[in-house]
């Protein structure tokens, strides 16, 4: 895929979150978050109509809007880059509180 880890300033956390996405005032679309960084996400829209540089807020279980950019799209499965990093507790929480253990 073009999404290789070599550029990556942060560690991936694998995780399984239902989420929500919507650009602009459009209609909230549900996906199922699949990982996530400081700096942005990974996620399976089974719409697969997102393109590259499209704005996006995207909630992930109880947190956000957080603001986003497309990165890359491939088929159904979606990166995108948080306009503003996550970190610390949110972060923390989201991972340790929400997330479901994605290989059970």
């Amino acid at each position: 895929m073009g999404q290789g880890d070599e550029g990556r300033r942060e560690e991936r956390h694998h995780i399984a979150v239902e989420g929500r996405y919507r650009t602009g005032t459009g209609v909230p679309k549900d996906v199922s978050v699949l990982d996530i960084s400081e700096r942005g996400c990974r996620f399976f829209d089974k719409f697969g109509s997102l393109l590259p540089g499209a704005q996006i807020t995207i909630r992930i279980g109880p947190i956000g809007p957080i603001a986003a950019t497309v990165k890359w799209a491939e088929r159904q499965v979606v990166g995108v880059e948080f306009e503003n990093p996550i970190y610390g507790p949110v972060l923390d929480h989201i991972r340790n509180q929400l997330a479901r253990n994605p290989d059970s």
